[in-house]
């Protein structure tokens, strides 16, 4: 496969905020995300998607994306995904990094027999990911499988 790129273009607009688009994504959609620096730190702002958060939710996002992409190939049945994140900042060794990442995936399954299944699948998922592939971070997950019968 040969290489992919993608494009974001970040534009300061005021304080420590700015505007990220990509050429790619469709600005009149809604697209263009908003950024600032997280309030923990000085002149840092509230409500605001930063790129502590953005870096959880690379690593988030792509745990789903894998694992759909994975369940797909797997045949598995399953009627839910949702995915709590937590990303850790902190200084190592007089630099501030996002030393870990803490996914809590939850699979909805129908049946008892395919919880195996999903786990495997997840752990594929989590073995898979490109982003957690790319980054030094320690990634930990953290999984549950519920078992929601359908009604007949």
């Amino acid at each position: 496969m040969e290489a992919h790129y993608y494009q974001v273009d970040v534009n300061w607009n005021s304080e420590r905020k700015g505007i990220m688009c990509s050429p790619e994504l469709n600005k009149e959609a809604g697209s263009c995300i908003e950024v600032a620096t997280p309030p923990d730190f000085p002149k840092g702002m509230p409500g605001i998607w930063s790129p502590e958060h953005l870096f959880t939710a690379a690593v988030s996002s792509c745990l789903m994306t894998t694992f759909l992409a994975i369940a797909e190939n797997s045949k598995l049945t399953y009627t839910g995904f949702s995915c709590r994140s937590k990303g850790k900042l902190e200084q190592v060794d007089g630099k501030f990094m996002m030393s870990e990442v803490v996914l809590e995936p939850t699979v909805t399954i129908t049946d008892e027999k395919d919880r195996e299944r999903a786990e495997r699948v997840l752990q594929k998922s989590e073995a898979a990911c490109l982003i957690s592939n790319s980054v030094k971070s320690k990634i930990t997950m953290m999984p549950t499988i519920l078992v929601q019968a359908t009604n007949a």
